[in-house]
């Protein structure tokens, strides 16, 4: 079942990453880029801070908790314990795998870091700010989506890697917000 599933992750990264256009490599190369999105954030600290006031410093504490939680889930235990080579360094495949960039990056990929950091603050402020921004769902998952579908393109992520770096990055981001919007609560009616 291991090697079904290895196999089908395989060729479904061939062919995503088989799609690449060369006039697409610097928007996918800009969208996997890790400053690139200060401004987006930027924006979200703004909005955070606009409905929440004082409050917001237990929402940024969460980000915080959240990014270090997803962060260390899929660098610190994920990845050591799998060694799942990323495609690049992959013997079989890394002579058919696109790198618009030419970089590679550390020797194991799954899970996605990109797809656990990015889906967990989607889901987390989804879940703190979705009664006053009525589209921040959809803004916060196409965003992360899009984060998380450039690794593919840019060579160094399976789907595999991806779609489970999504799912564990969206359930901690789901417990830090319901913790959070619990601790909230408590604050507000105290």
């Amino acid at each position: 079942m291991i090697d079904f599933l290895t196999n089908i992750d395989t060729e479904l990264f061939l062919f995503l990453n088989g799609l690449h256009t060369y006039w697409l490599d610097p928007i996918m190369t800009f969208i996997s880029g890790k400053i690139t999105w200060a401004p987006f954030y930027i924006v979200l600290l703004y909005l955070v801070i606009k409905k929440y006031k004082k409050q917001s410093i237990l929402i940024i504490i969460g980000i915080i908790l959240l990014i270090i939680c997803s962060d260390q889930i899929s660098s610190g235990i994920f990845k050591p314990i799998f060694e799942r080579p990323r495609p690049c360094h992959n013997e079989a495949i890394k002579n058919l795998v696109y790198l618009p960039n030419g970089h590679c990056g550390g020797a194991y990929g799954f899970i996605s870091s990109h797809a656990c950091n990015t889906f967990a603050l989607a889901a987390y402020l989804t879940l703190i700010l979705k009664k006053h921004y009525k589209k921040i769902a959809l803004i916060m998952f196409v965003w992360a989506a899009l984060v998380a579908y450039s690794r593919i393109y840019m060579g160094v992520h399976y789907p595999g890697d991806v779609i489970v770096g999504a799912a564990v990055g969206t359930l901690i981001g789901i417990i830090i917000g319901i913790i959070i919007n619990k601790v909230i609560r408590l604050k507000t009616h105290s």
